[in-house]
């Protein structure tokens, strides 16, 4: 399983831009075979910043989100051309 966290950051007026893309891309994430988790979250203290928590069953399955369309619609074409900072965190499950 592949687990890991994007953080972005993006400017206050974007907010329901970034909502609407967020529900779409999310919706679109969890219908993939290969995607077990997809939440997307807004930080409480900072509204402008959103973490999404993301897994997939394996490296296929995370290759087929990244190159599918709504990713490249809603993420690629959308969040990304928005955003002012991004990082992301993969997760290591404890054991």
């Amino acid at each position: 399983m592949i687990s890991f966290t994007v953080r972005m950051k993006f400017a206050p007026e974007d907010q329901s831009t970034i909502r609407e893309l967020l529900r779409n891309l999310g919706a679109a994430s969890r219908q993939e075979p290969g995607c077990v988790n997809y939440v997307t979250h807004y930080v409480e203290s900072d509204p402008n910043t959103v973490v999404i928590y993301e897994q997939y069953r394996d490296a296929d399955a995370l290759e087929a989100h990244r190159t599918s369309q709504h990713f490249d619609d809603y993420a690629t074409n959308g969040l990304y051309r928005k955003v002012r900072e991004r990082t992301a965190e993969t997760l290591v499950e404890v054991k």
